[in-house]
């Protein structure tokens, strides 16, 4: 058997610190082979809808993403076969005209709220990471961040919150926990959870230049 890449899933809540995880394991391996997935990337085209339509999407549901072509995407990598990765323009709530060239490397690591939901891209991962936050933790950093990035109004941010965000977290993403092989509570300050990570993926790594 070949030398294949390593997937590694990371999921979690929003703002629950799932891309400082996915930085602090990327920081440790400057000089090796790494890749970062963004399941955000990988929203469904709705250019055929009419805008009006388009600003109802759930983006918290699973059925807002494209999985079939981001399965398809992590194969091509897999096989070390660049990909072209879409781009989500939220202004227009659609995939943009723009895509983005990704070379394939050693480690990849798919990270997005859903990545666990998928049982296809389950089956395509050799580490699965869920990282567990409190809500109450989870919500602030979600407001810092769409006021600060995105312009909303604290009132926005509650309101799309308790209507959309909570219900679909308590409905699709925090039954995903059991599959995780590791659970990370606090993200990226939990630096026992980091390291244990790395030491993994060395090992991997080494193994497969022996094989």
């Amino acid at each position: 058997m070949g030398k294949k890449p390593i997937v590694i899933g990371v999921a979690g809540g929003s703002g629950s610190g799932k891309t400082s995880v996915t930085k602090a394991i990327c920081d440790r391996f400057q000089d090796h082979s790494i890749l970062m997935i963004e399941q955000d990337y990988y929203y469904k085209d709705q250019s055929e809808l009419p805008l009006e339509e388009r600003l109802k999407t759930n983006y918290d549901h699973p059925l807002a993403f494209d999985n079939d072509l981001l399965i398809d995407h992590i194969k091509e990598l897999l096989n070390y076969n660049p990909i072209e990765k879409p781009v989500y323009d939220y202004k227009i709530h659609t995939r943009s005209d723009e895509v983005i060239h990704v070379e394939p490397k050693d480690v990849i690591i798919l990270e997005g709220i859903l990545v666990l939901e998928d049982e296809r891209l389950r089956n395509l991962m050799d580490i699965k990471l869920y990282v567990d936050t409190d809500s109450d933790i989870r919500i602030l950093r979600r407001m810092l961040r769409d006021i600060k990035e995105r312009g909303r109004t604290i009132e926005s941010v509650i309101d799309q919150y308790v209507a959309v965000v909570r219900p679909m977290h308590n409905q699709f993403v925090e039954p995903t926990k059991r599959y995780a092989d590791l659970i990370i509570p606090e993200g990226g300050q939990n630096h026992v959870a980091i390291d244990l990570m790395v030491t993994k993926i060395q090992t991997i790594l080494e193994q497969n230049l022996i094989l």
